[in-house]
């Protein structure tokens, strides 16, 4: 993943949890730029800031630098719920998403 895939991305997840820049940036304890700084390439964070915006989108640093997944926060939620659900149940799941796929 480039800088500039890493800057798309956590806009684009930001997005998708419907904050401002500024605004996680401040949740976070940074200055109200920190977010807009990294998401326009002007910045990028430490690793330690990598974690900490991971846990703040809710997601993993392994579903961060996952770009094929659209919506890790999503897809959690939706594995969270399928774990206790019957074979049976897990089964029309499997069907249901394989029809929305097409």
């Amino acid at each position: 993943m480039t800088e500039k895939d890493f800057s798309l991305r956590l806009a684009k997840l930001r997005e998708e949890k419907g904050v401002s820049a500024r605004d996680m940036s401040l949740s976070m304890g940074q200055n109200p730029g920190y977010i807009n700084n990294i998401e326009s390439g002007k910045s990028m964070p430490s690793l330690s800031g990598i974690f900490y915006i991971c846990e703040y989108l809710g997601i993993t640093p392994k579903d961060f630098f996952d770009i094929d997944a659209a919506s890790p926060s999503k897809a959690n939620e939706l594995y969270s719920i399928a774990k206790g659900l019957s074979n049976e149940q897990l089964d029309n799941l499997i069907a249901l998403a394989k029809g929305l796929r097409k």
